[in-house]
């Protein structure tokens, strides 16, 4: 099985990009975050022409959303607002398999790393805290799941461009990566890229679109994770980030992330 994510940045306008993503990759399951459009307006239709046959959608008018699209039966579909609010940034499906699937869209934290002055990012802090207790309360790491989406964190020095001008870039800083890490151990979530990456090897899927060199400067942040729980590390057959997307016709900041499971 092969699972795709992609931070899309609004898929009416990238919906030929991807298009040509499954042509090339040849997804089974494809998660999409930042759709950025209503679930009545979602283009669904066009996904059925590439060959999914199951759907699901969280969808809102002009901000965020999430969808995941699956050639493998999807038996059920399931929303959760975080933090109080009704904000489209969680969605996950149970596979006719049993398989677990979460596509998250995680706040960005806007551009202060600090709770009380910036509450972008006491909201993004809340979210993670959210997500660690979540997990612990309602699912099992011996199940079999998998985790996806723009969690908007960079947690290894080699998941940013310059660990030491990031760490009080928001993204990077110590107490967002804390976070993350917390959220991984509560569950026992194993990074799949990192599996077949070495920690050691910089690894980037995103880069500002201020970054007018990109590719040549390679100032790049890995934000976009797929994780998977302890009953599937054995069954990874491969994983990376899909580069090449980066650099299409209005392209989307993100790239897209893909890992390769025998089930």
């Amino acid at each position: 099985m092969r699972i795709v994510s992609w931070n899309i940045n609004s898929v009416r306008l990238r919906i030929e990009s991807v298009a040509r993503l499954v042509a090339e990759l040849s997804p089974d399951i494809l998660c999409l975050q930042e759709i950025k459009v209503t679930d009545a307006a979602y283009p669904q239709s066009a996904f059925t022409e590439m060959g999914f046959t199951d759907h699901a959608v969280f969808g809102q008018k002009g901000y965020h959303g999430v969808s995941i699209h699956s050639r493998l039966p999807i038996s059920r579909a399931h929303r959760k607002h975080w933090c109080g609010r009704e904000d489209s940034r969680h969605i996950w499906v149970t596979l006719a398999s049993g398989l677990e699937v979460h596509n998250f869209y995680v706040p960005a934290g806007g551009d202060v790393p600090n709770v009380e002055e910036n509450e972008k990012f006491a909201h993004k802090m809340a979210f993670l805290d959210e997500m660690t207790e979540w997990f612990v309360k309602n699912h099992k790491s011996t199940d079999p799941a998998i985790l996806v989406g723009d969690l908007n964190i960079a947690p290894l020095e080699t998941d940013v461009w310059s660990h030491k001008q990031l760490l009080k870039e928001v993204s990077h800083t110590p107490v967002e990566v804390d976070g993350l890490n917390g959220v991984m151990a509560a569950h026992k979530w194993i990074d799949a890229v990192r599996i077949f990456v070495p920690p050691e090897e910089p690894l980037y899927s995103w880069w500002s679109y201020r970054n007018r060199t990109w590719p040549g400067s390679n100032r790049g942040r890995r934000l976009d994770h797929i994780w998977v729980t302890p009953p599937l590390e054995d069954k990874l057959r491969g994983a990376s980030v899909f580069t090449e997307a980066r650099g299409w016709e209005k392209p989307s900041d993100h790239a897209p992330v893909l890992v390769d499971i025998d089930l």
